[in-house]
């Protein structure tokens, strides 16, 4: 990325986060406003459970808040403390939670298809996800498939049908109610022969309390394994930022079924609940591939976690 599309891109992750950035910002000047701090503006334990109560209503969970508040408990506890020195301090608990998960989407040239199965929750964005992918792939000069394995609505077919034509990528299909299975079967066994570098294959969205939906995953699964034992390669799991907690409750269900490897959360841009992010590294440590904050190609971008943690918190990089 060149340092204009990396200023272009730190713009729409600032404008994208900005209700996320806002909600945190408010809850922390709150503080200070509300005669919590008795208006010496020292860190007293009482505002410690009030900060930790801010950060567990942005959604960042228990256990990041609870880091922030013992730094904060540890270093300025009865001193003059002010509403930037606990942003600041929030970025870096936030940052140190994200660093070791922020992992770029590798291809490996030696799968040949390298295949990706993505999965999530309907409305997650998946296969807007998925076409965003194709897209950057291409431009990498990578060649690509896509498989419709979201078989119970023509809606999600006739979407990933649009992504192909638009990125000039073959899309293996078939009609509404097929098994999901057979059509992963095929599009291996066509991406094979066509020797295309990146198999992406589409997923119904499975909610968690659908068990039947579940077990069709996993035979999804176990169907791309016996065709090839290393595969699938990447299996992505697609999170609906807005959805808060439950995107908690969904990472733990699809690690379960899909055994995921990675993570990508979309709609960033549509929340004041971004904070989830935070709380899904911390409990899960899985790789967090992209995330999203807007509908343009552009605004799906590999995640770095300085930046993420910094804007977040409303503190200047």
């Amino acid at each position: 990325m060149s340092d204009t599309e990396k200023k272009g891109w730190f713009t729409r992750l600032k404008d994208g986060l900005k209700k996320s950035t806002s909600s945190v910002s408010d809850g922390i000047s709150g503080l200070f406003t509300t005669g919590i701090l008795s208006g010496k503006r020292k860190l007293d334990a009482e505002t410690l459970d009030e900060l930790e109560d801010v950060l567990i209503m942005a959604d960042f969970g228990v256990v990041t808040a609870a880091k922030v508040t013992e730094e904060l408990g540890r270093t300025r506890l009865d001193k003059e403390v002010s509403s930037e020195e606990i942003r600041r301090t929030l970025a870096s608990v936030v940052a140190r939670t994200l660093a070791p998960v922020a992992k770029p989407l590798v291809i490996d040239p030696a799968n040949r298809p390298h295949v990706i199965l993505v999965v999530g929750v309907n409305g997650s964005g998946k296969t807007t996800t998925i076409g965003k992918l194709a897209r950057q792939f291409r431009a990498q000069g990578k060649s690509v498939m896509l498989a419709a394995g979201d078989t119970f609505r023509a809606a999600a077919i006739e979407q990933l049908a649009v992504w192909g034509e638009r990125n000039n990528v073959p899309v293996i299909a078939k009609p509404v109610g097929s098994d999901a299975a057979a059509v992963a079967y095929e599009a291996l066994d066509a991406a094979r022969a066509a020797n295309v570098d990146v198999l992406m294959i589409d997923t119904a969205g499975r909610l968690q309390n659908k068990q039947g939906l579940m077990e069709e995953l996993a035979k999804v699964v176990r169907v791309i394994r016996k065709y090839d034992p290393s595969a699938p390669h990447d299996t992505l799991l697609v999170l609906d930022a807005t959805t808060g907690q439950n995107a908690v409750q969904q990472v733990d269900v699809f690690r379960s079924v899909a055994q995921v490897t990675g993570l990508i959360m979309t709609k960033l841009d549509g929340t004041a609940r971004g904070g989830v992010l935070v709380a899904c590294a911390e409990r899960f440590k899985l790789p967090i591939h992209a995330i999203g904050v807007g509908e343009s190609i552009e605004d799906l971008q590999p995640f770095d976690a300085n930046e993420f943690a910094n804007t977040i918190a409303g503190v200047a990089s």
